[in-house]
């Protein structure tokens, strides 16, 4: 069975923070959907608009956009990315089931901090993100390590990483939750990570 894996834009997102992991999971053959938050066309923090495959709001409203249809969800950083993502009922919904149904929640950059930190869901848990932004998380159990898996014993749990640099390991970090970690390796070798 295919996994699926949908990346939530928003604008100010950070462009290689989105498209990186897309790139890497359509690779190991995840199947990945971008949803905006807004219109399709959205504009990254550094200029470059990127296309949506379609709105958070068409997939709510054809009964897509629950935990039911996903094993993954991933939150590009970016400001403000981040912000318009934490800002978005929808986004908050998503993340929440996806989180209560044991599915992956993957947040990068600002976003752990900014989305995550609010919703409740580093509570307890082991995370990192872009260095200061850790302050504003209440709870988590922070690390300056690049990657951080902090699983649950349902199959899922939540992925963080510290910003663009480290998006490849972030990809191929959840393609070795998704698949296995021998998928990953198998990407990261084949663009030379």
């Amino acid at each position: 069975m295919t996994k699926k894996a949908i990346v939530l834009l928003a604008d100010g997102f950070e462009e290689v923070e989105a498209v990186t992991p897309i790139d890497y999971l359509r690779r190991s053959g995840i199947e990945v959907t971008a949803a905006s938050i807004g219109g399709l066309a959205v504009k990254g923090a550094r200029g470059i608009t990127v296309n949506a495959d379609l709105t958070l709001k068409d997939l709510v409203e054809q009964g897509q956009a629950g935990a039911a249809f996903w094993d993954a969800v991933i939150l590009p950083g970016g400001m403000p990315g981040a912000l318009n993502l934490a800002a978005s009922g929808e986004t908050g919904a998503l993340i929440t089931e996806m989180a209560a149904a044991g599915k992956w929640v993957c947040a990068i950059c600002a976003s752990p901090a900014v989305v995550l930190g609010p919703l409740g869901l580093l509570s307890g848990k082991k995370f990192t993100c872009y260095p200061g932004m850790e302050e504003k998380v209440q709870n988590g159990k922070w690390t300056d390590e690049r990657i951080v898996v902090d699983g649950n014993t349902a199959g899922g749990g939540i992925i963080t990483s510290r910003g663009a640099g480290t998006a490849g390991e972030f990809a191929v970090a959840i393609i070795g939750q998704l698949l296995s970690e021998a998928e990953g390796d198998k990407v990261a070798r084949m663009v030379l990570l």
